[in-house]
Order: structure tokens, then sequence, then C-alpha cells
């Protein structure tokens, strides 16, 4: 299937530049299990900070659902469905891609791709067993390097990981088992792959999903057991825990992200993003300025919140906040964007979005109407046809 790229053009009263940086977005689509049919598919898609320009750059076929995404240099790595893959962060071309049956999360430090595994059997209703669930690859050529088995390593699904001083933390949830979720954070030596130890967040630190590096601590936002919410806070130093309770629902996927020197957090189905100080262990109250249910959230340069919003099968929109929250742009993306990513454009191109379309010969431009034009509309929807297939969207306000 070629690839549609679709271009949106947006205005906005508000501007603003964040130094030649791009915002990726992984749009996780929408699967119909009943029907057992993807109705909107995985893709990716790329906001350029200084044009103020939205461009759907790749769509990945005959996947479920989409998991996790992270820029190295100049390669995107994807983990879709079962499948991990590899692209050139500029072209776009698909560099390689390798089968990880139940990928869930990655990450990468120096030349391994680390990654953590765990899934769900829809026809048996039961969560997949593994032998592993944890693996490391080689990040240029995807080859399996180790694995962790059962024995020597998490004996139940994981989920999120981040590394600090060249060891890996592994969030361990069993997130697939309703009723069995555990708290568990796994550490491995990223220079031996030795498995070293697990540091066990307690009753209330059941299912972390969340996971994030502060300083010497370690943060992690937890579901518990679905009926509960609570926010941990692992100490690099001496491995202690500390776990405050936040709510009697669940935070759903773990809606937060650091923020300056606070934690922004929502809880499931709710419109308010909380301020959480994670020294004292508190909740601060309720980020004024902002009424909406996000899925996704990250923090830019000078505290900008980055937030997403969508209702998983139909529609996608990111929205953008200053440092006093106040909304500077928000615009239409994919359907279910599950992961804001930022990263630096080529210093050769002026645009990462003039890159996809460089040396394709140009055949045809139409239309709203439907009609052939031979000039550039100054406003509306106009559609670009290359030799080569691909065919460019623009919509531009007037």
């Amino acid at each position: 299937m070629k690839h549609a790229f679709l271009l949106f053009s947006l205005f906005s009263f508000f501007t603003f530049s964040q130094n030649n940086e791009g915002l990726i977005i992984l749009n996780e689509g929408y699967y119909d299990y009943s029907n057992e049919e993807v109705v909107e598919p995985v893709s990716i898609g790329v906001f350029d900070m200084d044009s103020q320009i939205y461009e759907e750059v790749i769509i990945i076929d005959e996947v479920r659902f989409a998991s996790d995404m992270i820029v190295d240099g100049d390669c995107l790595y994807v983990a879709a469905d079962n499948r991990v893959l590899k692209y050139d962060l500029y072209s776009f071309e698909l560099l390689s891609q390798v089968e990880v049956q139940g990928v869930r999360n990655l990450l990468i430090h120096n030349e391994n791709l680390y990654l953590s595994r765990g899934d769900y059997d829809y026809t048996t209703f039961s969560p997949i067993v593994f032998d592993s669930y944890f693996q490391i690859y080689d990040k240029n050529s995807l080859a399996l390097l180790n694995e962790l088995d059962t024995i020597n390593g998490p004996k139940w699904s994981t989920q999120n990981l981040v590394i600090k001083d060249d060891l890996v933390y592994v969030a361990i949830n069993n997130g697939f088992e309703w009723g069995n979720e555990k708290g568990l954070i796994g550490v491995l030596d990223a220079n031996t792959f030795d498995y070293l130890y697990e540091i066990d967040l307690g009753e209330n630190g059941k299912n972390p999903d969340n996971m994030m590096v502060k300083g010497d601590y370690i943060i992690t936002v937890n579901n518990k057991d679905w009926s509960g919410s609570s926010i941990s806070r692992i100490s690099l130093i001496n491995d202690e825990v500390v776990t405050e309770d936040l709510s009697e629902l669940s935070t759903g996927c773990g809606t937060s992200t650091l923020r300056g020197d606070y934690l922004n957090y929502q809880i499931s189905g709710g419109n308010s993003l909380y301020k959480f100080d994670f020294e004292n262990m508190e909740t601060l109250g309720v980020e004024e300025g902002i009424d909406l249910n996000f899925y996704e959230i990250i923090e830019g340069v000078d505290n900008y919140l980055y937030a997403s919003n969508t209702d998983f099968f139909s529609y996608g929109d990111v929205y953008v906040y200053d440092d006093q929250n106040n909304l500077l742009n928000n615009f239409n993306v994919g359907v279910t964007p599950g992961k804001l990513e930022f990263f630096s454009l080529n210093n050769n191109q002026s645009s990462i979005l003039e890159h996809s379309f460089l040396n394709q010969k140009l055949i045809k431009k139409i239309n709203l109407l439907g009609q052939e034009s031979t000039v550039d509309q100054s406003f509306g929807i106009q559609i670009l046809i290359f030799e080569n297939g691909l065919v460019r969207k623009i919509f531009q306000a007037k």
C-alpha cells in the first residue's frame, strides 16, 4: 500500500518556535476486536514548530495497535502490535523490522534496544504467557542479543522502562491478569545484562503504569487493581519507597508527566489536571485554565505542556499550553495519539515536511471540488499527486 501523506497547514493567533524542533506523534488508530478489522490504521505524524504544520508521514499496515515510539539519533523505533519497526527519521523509510510477540515499551541505551513484553488473548480472555518478559536487541541490526527468562528475570508482564547510571529499571505490573496485579521494579545492569534485584512498591503501589526519572528519584504512577491510583517515589540512593494514594479511581493509561519541579496527572475520565509535589508526596491542587481529558501529556521547553485528546475511534487532537496554562495552539492529528516526542530537525532542512517530497515529480493539482488546477491556492484545500504515488493534502486558512 502506498503511504498517504496528509499535510495540514495550521495558523493561529499564537505562534511559537522551539529552536528548530519537531514534535513526532504516534497515532494508535482504532481496531475493532469484535469484527477483527482495522478501522483507523496506526500512523505517525510530525508537527513542525516553526511552520506550525502537521503532516502524517507513515502509515503502518496490518497491525491492531501501537504501544510505544522513541527517537534515537537519525532513527525512529516503533512498537506496533507484534513488531518493532525502525525508520529513517528524516526520509521516513522503513529500514528494518523484527517480529516480537507482545512488545510493549522501548528503551535505547548505547547500542542496545531494551523492550518490555506482555499481551492479552481475546479468544481465551486471559494473559498470554511468555518465556521472557524482557529482551535486549542490537539497535542497529535488530538482532536479539539477550533475553531474561522467568527464572532469571521478571516473572510477569512488564511495561515502562527508564535508565539511570547504567541501570535499567523495568516496571513489572502483570497488567493483563485481572486481580493479580504486581508492583515491582526490576533492576538490570546495562553493561553486563545481569538482573540484579527487584524493588517492591508495596500493596498500594501495584500496577505501575507510567515511570519517570527526576534527580535521585524514580516516580511511578500506579493503577493498583484498577479501583484506585497512587504515586510511588523510589530513592535511587537507598531504594526507599514512599507511596501516596491519589483517588478511588485509576489514572487510566497513566496520564502523567514531570513538569518543572512537579508532576502533572489526571484521573481516568476527568478533565482536571492535578499538580503533585513529589518531594513532600502531596497533591497541591488543580492546574487552572485546563478543563479537558487527555490521553498523553509531555513537557516541552519552558514548562510548556503538550497534550493529546481523543475518543479512541474517530479523532485525535493535540493541545499546546504555555507555563501559565494559556492555550497557544491546537491541531488535528490521527486517531488515538498515544505517544508524543520531541526531536531536532535536520540542520540541512528548513522543514522536515518538505523533505518527504524532495525530488518527487508533481503530476497533478486538484481542488476541493475535484477539479484539476494549475495554480497554488492561497486558502482552502488542495491535493497534490506525485508520480511515485504519494499524495499531499494541504489545508490552509484564509
